[in-house]
């Protein structure tokens, strides 16, 4: 009863606060009910002549992306009638499909779905926080639009001062998803950490935003490490958690997040116009700043650049 009672008031806590009419986010008022409304593009027609001639996409005349159905603002939000879902995530995918002269089509799925369905052709593309890394460019293109920023986040009454190296994590439970550049990193640390003769980390696996929440304030994890703009969201939401160390892209080298397609499908080129031709013009900016992103921008997007593990 006690455990349920908790998850209850977090979740309350949580649902009541993504719709704050305004909160700060590294610096940047944002309003979850404002950004209801879709920041769109003009059609670029540059872009568009790079589409393969007969080009098949998914849906006739849509850009299909997969979308993490999570409630992981301010990369993904359920709006208020839990099916339509927001966050920068779906409006880089919309300035994407504008400048291509097609419509939008997000599809919610899960994060082990996506590689599969953009590899069969079940979606024209992923937008779902996906860091380039070397082993996945043997399978898929890339497109870049944010720099891959990372943090390690504690509940506010934690005695965990800092978490920024590798000898920081020794002994500690720590929240980070499976199959993650940032799990890899951890791993890559602990290892380090083993040979010198420190204590081993545990990572904790989790199925949900809820999950996480309840394993860090409960105390059956030490602290979270993931995205840092979700990070720095929930703990200016929710003031239950704080920010005690970062990670700059990845370990021990920068990283970016991109558009994701199928490898040599055609759709790299015309989606790398596209997105350079939204940074030239603002609309990609609009899109960082209202969802407090603007420190993970980029000045161009590059195709295919070094990822972790190059």
């Amino acid at each position: 009863m006690q455990k349920k009672s908790l998850i209850a008031l977090l979740l309350l806590g949580m649902s009541s606060a993504v719709f704050a009419e305004d909160v700060a986010v590294n610096g940047q008022n944002v309003s979850v009910e404002a950004n209801k409304t879709p920041v769109n593009t003009a059609k670029n027609d540059a872009a568009v002549a790079q589409i393969p001639a007969g080009h098949r996409f998914a849906v006739p005349g849509s850009f299909t992306v997969a979308v993490a159905a999570l409630n992981s603002p301010p990369l993904t939000v359920f709006s208020d009638d839990n099916k339509t879902l927001l966050g920068s995530e779906v409006d880089i995918a919309r300035l994407v499909a504008d400048s291509l002269g097609l419509k939008l089509n997000v599809v919610p799925t899960s994060w082990e779905d996506w590689p599969l369905g953009v590899a069969s052709g079940k979606y024209d593309a992923a937008i779902s926080n996906v860091t380039v890394t070397k082993e996945r460019k043997e399978r898929f293109d890339f497109a870049t639009y944010r720099k891959d920023s990372l943090g390690f986040y504690v509940k506010s009454s934690s005695p965990i001062k800092a978490i920024t190296k590798a000898e920081d994590i020794a002994g500690l439970r720590i929240i980070v998803g499976s199959g993650t550049n940032q799990e890899s990193i951890l791993l890559a640390w602990d290892k380090a950490n083993q040979a010198k003769g420190l204590k081993p980390f545990t990572p904790v696996y989790t199925k949900d935003d809820a999950a996480q929440t309840l394993a860090l304030q409960s105390g059956r994890a030490d602290a979270f490490f993931g995205p840092n703009v979700i990070g720095a969201w929930k703990a200016a939401l929710t003031k239950q958690t704080r920010l005690v160390g970062s990670v700059d892209g990845g370990w021990p080298k920068a990283a970016h997040i991109a558009v994701t397609v199928k490898k040599d499908g055609g759709l790299v080129q015309p989606i790398n116009t596209a997105l350079n031709g939204v940074i030239k013009n603002g609309d990609y900016d609009k899109v960082l700043k209202r969802w407090g992103e603007g420190v993970e921008r980029i000045d161009s997007s590059e195709i295919n650049p070094a990822g972790l593990g190059d």
